[in-house]
């Protein structure tokens, strides 16, 4: 954390969900100036306190360093250690004791304050805060204990309900074995398809040997504690509902009424060629119902809120009760190990066929959609909290998809970390592996690898990507889209013009500490003299310096200014 800062990443670069950047509250005048710190400040310690059990009360706990303000101004802190590890332990009602360091920031004292994590929710003013993403929410107490026995091992899903086989509804069995047959290439499903009722069951592992069922099975085969899913279809935004699936009953039977309403409202278009050809849908419904099955299957069954599905226009938008669990979040949903919630409820819509048995589907998702030329899913998590993934559809791009279709080898066009790439370098310009990682959600050595995988395809004998030129020898190699394939898809590079030039230009010379016209030239399409215009107009908006005083001379680059 204090490294990062060292090296002079801002605070929201650093700031996680278990990492927080905060300055000594009470230290700054009206007028914004700093006013000296002393050894003593009830204010902070108040502030501290609510904000330490917050983080004691989130899964890992984690830190807050203090001393530092949201712009990266290291104000610093003269509090004392002990005074302030004792005042947070008096007012969490002896809850509470942090562990508290002094460290050094480039001369500037802060301190480092890390809790425990919350064996029991620790309240704050009678409410228990846990944070979601950046900030802390409230959440109620039944969530934070079902989360706390997650950690702990145990599954609801597969403990014993009060249903036996006899309570299992034919009209769930029949689904079941209808979403089996639509795997017809899987033998395995064919074979588990063709059981008898109680052997598909037991098959199933949702029922014991003296025939009842756990709580996974009766969710699934006998019924769920109100409507699980609240479908609705509107046309447009703001407009009326057009249709609506709310009903009780086994969840496997709402699953499939909610799955063939979305397949009706989403509308078919005609594609004559590229990637996709013949009738296609404009949302792909490999991705509605991953994103429809994951809002269901990953939810936190302990409330009887339903997931909610809307439906408008072009948009399909799921909302699901529960926040990420074991360590998920929106910046490495893609890649991170299944870690499921509720074990033998997601084992059992794994062989259904509902969900992948070996993670959560989402790369799948992500690569469906982008494949037709959308955006790729947004998937965060809400104050409640809830998860919400965001799918926005319309017609192929049909250019896109012709674009990918032309690409050797095949497997370019299904390759997750190849097509988020792709799509990167169309709205921003340059990709090399520092900048890859985040993106495909993997370590720099796989992004590396990612890169040679791209740097390897061909489209109509020509290279779909290019070294950028101008890059100093030593420095890692930065890649753009090639000359033949930035034509193809000129419509798309959204980084060629006005400001989204200028910031594509700033975000280079930021992340690679400097920027010369040969390499702007190279990335922005432009002749170098033009390049070097570019490059003299961001000088005097205050955003560059020049990297040498006489401005002339072989290599002459510019620097971003820091601040």
């Amino acid at each position: 954390m204090i490294d990062g800062l060292v090296a002079g990443r801002a605070p929201r670069d650093i700031e996680l969900l278990n990492i927080d950047v905060k300055e000594e509250p009470g230290r700054r005048a009206p007028d914004g100036s700093v006013l000296p710190g002393g050894a003593e400040n009830e204010g902070a310690a108040k502030y501290l306190a609510g904000e330490l059990t917050c983080i004691a009360n989130t899964p890992g706990a984690g830190a807050i360093l203090l001393g530092v303000a949201d712009d990266g101004a290291r104000i610093g802190t003269a509090l004392g250690a002990e005074w302030l590890r004792h005042r947070i332990f008096e007012l969490s009602d002896r809850r509470l004791t942090v562990d508290i360091r002094v460290g050094d920031l480039g001369g500037t004292r802060v301190l480092v304050l890390r809790p425990p994590e919350a064996v029991e929710p620790i309240r704050w003013n009678g409410r228990i805060r846990w944070r979601v993403a950046d900030h802390c929410v409230e959440v109620d107490a039944a969530t934070w204990m079902a989360g706390r026995l997650h950690r702990g091992g145990f599954d609801w899903s597969a403990q014993r309900s009060g249903y036996r086989l006899d309570d299992v509804q034919p009209s769930a069995v029949e689904v079941a074995r209808r979403f089996l047959s639509q795997a017809a290439s899987d033998p395995a499903a064919a074979d588990l398809a063709a059981a008898t009722d109680n052997d598909l069951l037991r098959r199933l592992n949702v029922v014991d040997g003296d025939g009842r069922l756990t709580n996974a099975g009766a969710l699934l085969f006998v019924t769920t504690q109100g409507p699980a899913i609240d479908y609705l279809r509107r046309d447009h935004p703001g407009g009326d509902s057009t249709v609506r699936v709310r009903r009780e009953g086994p969840l496997l039977v709402q699953l499939s009424e909610v799955e063939t309403a979305a397949a009706a409202s989403n509308a078919i278009v005609q594609v004559a060629e590229g990637l996709v050809r013949g009738q296609v849908r404009k949302l792909p419904q490999s991705a509605v119902r991953e994103a429809i099955v994951n809002g269901v299957v990953h939810r936190d069954w302990t409330t009887a809120a339903p997931v909610v599905v809307e439906h408008v226009g072009d948009t399909l938008t799921v909302t699901s009760p529960g926040g990420f669990i074991a360590g998920i979040t929106p910046e490495n949903i893609i890649t991170h190990p299944s870690a499921p919630r509720y074990q033998s409820l997601a084992e059992a819509a794994a062989s259904l066929r509902l969900a992948e048995r070996e993670g959560i589907g989402v790369d799948r998702m992500v690569a469906s959609m982008l494949a037709l030329g959308h955006e790729r899913p947004d998937i965060s998590e809400l104050p409640g909290p809830y998860v919400r993934a965001v799918l926005l559809g319309g017609p192929p791009d049909q250019i896109w998809t012709g674009f990918l279709a032309g690409i050797s080898p095949s497997t370019v066009a299904r390759d997750v970390d190849l097509l988020l790439m792709l799509d990167h370098l169309c709205g921003h310009g340059w990709i090399d592996s520092r900048q890859a990682a985040p993106l495909i959600q993997r370590g720099e050595a796989e992004a590396e690898a990612a890169i040679g995988r791209l740097a390897e395809a061909i489209f109509f004998e020509y290279r779909i990507v290019a070294e950028v030129a101008g890059v100093p020898a030593g420095e890692p190699t930065a890649w753009r889209l090639s000359d033949l394939a930035g034509e193809w898809l000129s419509y798309r590079l959204r980084y060629r013009q006005g400001e989204a030039r200028q910031r594509m230009i700033l975000d280079w010379a930021r992340a690679r500490g400097r920027v010369s016209s040969t390499e702007v030239a190279d990335l922005a399409g432009v002749a170098q003299n033009y390049a070097g215009k570019l490059l003299t107009e961001l000088e005097r908006q205050g955003y560059l310096e020049p990297g040498r005083a006489n401005r002339s001379g072989r290599g002459f680059f510019y620097r971003p200014v820091s601040g």
